[in-house]
């Protein structure tokens, strides 16, 4: 049983008196099935649409805008991040119109280097936090952890859920471990800094699309502003499918409460033509108030690269080759 404000303001959508676990089961459970064969059908559809041209360049202008330009790896450094932020502000030197990035992610102790990187330009600073990627630690930590992010100066942070406990049906723990974060980003409103809350679901181990969707609406529940597909560390990371199904319930859930909430997808979006599916299907799902990098994102480490290849060719004729975009 919970009574914090955000288990309040879930009681009451649900329409219970109290939340309980037992509650927040038989909602989860009540939500309507995912068709598998008809999602994965529909998502295949939604990733044949062809663009061209004109509206070819306004894609990948959009999508380079939309990227969390990504590096989460133990060698990191201070230099790579560093030379990761100096692409994240001008991707393309030798085309200065080409948009700057959404966001650069990186772990806690990177944080204020890329703060510093960044100050002035408008790009945020993503920081995962909660024991990222296996969130096996105690609440103690991932609330510290949370906390040194933002002291670090990230406005936004990536938590992951506790995977473990949401598939053995403690959805109520893993509702209020979200509220706790969300309330730890919330407390710097009051120093006039707005930090968002993306909620890192792991597709890839929640093994169903039933899951998927469950997760999803308990992740929107607790207070998350984004709900994210996937760490990057686990096989299958983000599909089209378990994206579609995000983007249902995103939409599903402003009609509900008239307020939007974000998706990220994240690990294995690769090429310009990848990014051309998931930005039709925003659009054909939820619709175009999504197309924007306040509502969508994609958490890449080589995306932004095949987009800029393609700038070129639209731009040129012809292609440049990969000697003449950074390695990241």
């Amino acid at each position: 049983m919970s009574s914090s404000p955000a288990a309040e303001r879930a009681a009451d959508l649900l329409g219970v008196g109290t939340l309980t676990n037992a509650a927040l089961t038989t909602w989860l459970h009540g939500l309507p099935g995912v068709d598998q064969v008809g999602a994965e059908a529909r998502a295949a559809g939604l990733g044949t649409r062809s663009i061209k041209t004109t509206a070819k360049a306004w894609a990948i202008d959009t999508a380079i805008g939309m990227i969390d330009l990504t590096t989460l790896e133990g060698a990191d450094t201070e230099g790579k991040v560093r030379s990761l932020c100096a692409k994240a502000k001008n991707p393309d030197p030798s085309d200065q119109s080409t948009p700057r990035v959404a966001a650069v992610c990186v772990y806690n102790d990177l944080v204020p280097v890329a703060v510093d990187a960044l100050q002035g330009t408008g790009i945020h600073v993503a920081a995962v936090a909660t024991a990222f990627p296996s969130g096996r630690a105690s609440m103690e930590v991932k609330l510290a952890d949370t906390r040194d992010a933002i002291k670090n100066g990230a406005d936004e942070i990536d938590m992951v859920i506790d995977r473990g406990a949401f598939l053995s049906g403690r959805y109520l723990q893993v509702f209020e471990e979200i509220a706790a974060i969300k309330a730890v980003c919330d407390e710097n409103r009051a120093n006039g800094s707005d930090v968002h809350l993306k909620v890192i679901m792991e597709t890839g181990e929640l093994v169903t699309y039933d899951n998927v969707r469950r997760a999803s609406w308990l992740s929107m529940l607790a207070g998350g502003d984004f709900i994210k597909t996937s760490t990057g560390k686990v096989s299958p990371a983000a599909t089209l499918p378990v994206t579609m199904i995000m983007l249902e319930a995103v939409r599903d859930w402003r009609e509900l409460t008239g307020k939007m909430v974000g998706v990220k997808p994240a690990g294995g979006i690769k090429t310009t033509k990848d990014a051309m599916k998931y930005l039709v299907m925003v659009n054909e799902i939820a619709g175009e108030d999504w197309i924007d990098p306040d509502w969508f994102r994609f958490g890449a480490s080589s995306l932004l690269n095949d987009l800029l290849l393609q700038r070129q060719k639209l731009a040129t004729g012809h292609y440049s080759g990969a000697d003449y975009v950074t390695i990241d």
